[in-house]
């Protein structure tokens, strides 16, 4: 399993969910806190502003399902699927992806600070208005994503491959052009003045 940053442990787990089948459920405020769901189909589920904190999700079917304003707060995701799945104004402060599938995944808005997404594919992803402060998105792959007007101040980009993905309006303050894939990436023209400093340009009118 890939380390949380820092070496932090996932918490610990207090209740089993195991092979229930969510598929096409729909969902709204409620709360679930160290719960371990395990083999659950989540495929098509309507989840309107639940909470799950310090959970824990293994082999757990998201595929095309929608979250808004919902909460999954320091929690862990470990070889789950996330295929054409939604995320709209969500927050999914401190929590860590291992060895998941994500095509198609859509995010919109939200809080994704501190997230843990180290080697991920994310290839033909969209994240839009996303805040990811400091997140670990070390050697992740986003060839052709968007990840657009996001916050990626202190992020961990080391490795990352951003060929063709469109980076424009999201901060770039932290990206090293040494350090990652970039070809053929968009940005826009201020952004554009922000890499040439980073490569050691005197950018002057």
């Amino acid at each position: 399993m890939a380390e949380r940053k820092h070496g932090a442990s996932a918490p610990p787990t207090e209740k089993t969910i195991r092979s229930a089948d969510w598929d096409s459920l729909e969902i709204s405020g409620e709360s679930h806190h160290r719960v371990l769901f395990q083999d659950v189909d989540m495929t098509e589920l309507v989840n309107q502003g639940s909470s799950f904190e310090e959970c824990q999700f293994r082999n757990v079917r998201f595929n095309v399902s929608v979250h808004e304003d919902a909460r999954f707060l320091n929690c862990t995701f470990s070889r789950c699927s996330f295929f054409d799945a939604t995320f709209r104004g969500c927050k999914l402060t401190g929590s860590m992806f291992d060895g998941c599938t994500y095509g198609l995944l859509k995010v919109e808005g939200g809080d994704w600070s501190y997230v843990g997404l180290p080697g991920a594919d994310l290839r033909g992803s969209a994240f839009t208005g996303v805040r990811l402060r400091e997140a670990d998105l070390t050697g992740v792959r986003l060839e052709g994503a968007g990840l657009r007007r996001s916050d990626l101040s202190g992020a961990w980009l080391r490795e990352a491959d951003l060929t063709r993905c469109d980076l424009r309006g999201s901060d770039l303050s932290t990206l090293d052009p040494h350090t990652v894939s970039i070809k053929d990436a968009v940005i826009d023209p201020f952004q554009a003045m922000v890499v040439a400093g980073a490569l050691g340009f005197d950018v002057r009118e």
